[in-house]
C-alpha cells in the first residue's frame, strides 16, 4: 500500500491509515510527522476516525496532520 504525503510548514506529513479487514469501516485514519530536523513522530491516530475507503482515510489523515502541524506552530514561542 502507498501512503500518500505532502509538504506543509516545512514539515512533511504523511497518511499512516491501518487496516482492519473484518470491520464494514476498514480503515482506520492516522498520520506521522517529520520535522525539518529530520525526526519523525509516532503514528498520530484520529480517536474512532474509520472509513470505507482508502483514498479518503489517506485524505483526511494528511488534513489531522496539518492541523497538529499548525497547533504545534502557532503555540510554539517566538525564536529571536
Amino acid at each position: 500500500m502507498q501512503s500518500l504525503h505532502c509538504e506543509y510548514r516545512d514539515h512533511t506529513i504523511t497518511a499512516s491509515v491501518m487496516p482492519h479487514p473484518d470491520s464494514p469501516l476498514p480503515y482506520a485514519a492516522g498520520c506521522l510527522i517529520t520535522d525539518p530536523h529530520g525526526h519523525t513522530s509516532k503514528r498520530m491516530s484520529m480517536q474512532m476516525k474509520f472509513f470505507s475507503d482508502l483514498d479518503n482515510a489517506q485524505r483526511v489523515s494528511l488534513a489531522h496532520g496539518r492541523a497538529l502541524v499548525d497547533r504545534q506552530l502557532d503555540q510554539a514561542p517566538a525564536q529571536g
